[in-house]
């Protein structure tokens, strides 16, 4: 079986970056550290306009986009 890392919205911040998806990996483990390192760099490195986190379901890992509260 084949797990899916994938980005619901590709922001300016993704799409200035070159980060391609979605991604296919092996296992269950290599996507879900995949999608959490991936939600964490873009939280600590893009503009802080959104906030990322990750959405697991069945093979699918999606990180999903939402707006940063103003005084984030």
């Amino acid at each position: 079986m084949s797990y899916i890392v994938d980005i619901e919205k590709h922001c300016g911040c993704v799409k200035k970056s070159g980060m391609q998806f979605p991604k296919s990996f092996d296992t269950r483990e290599k996507a879900e550290y995949e999608a959490l390192e991936l939600a964490n760099v873009m939280n600590a490195t893009f503009c802080k306009k959104h906030r990322f986190f990750v959405n697991k379901e069945d093979n699918k890992f999606t990180i999903v986009v939402e707006m940063a509260c103003p005084n984030a």
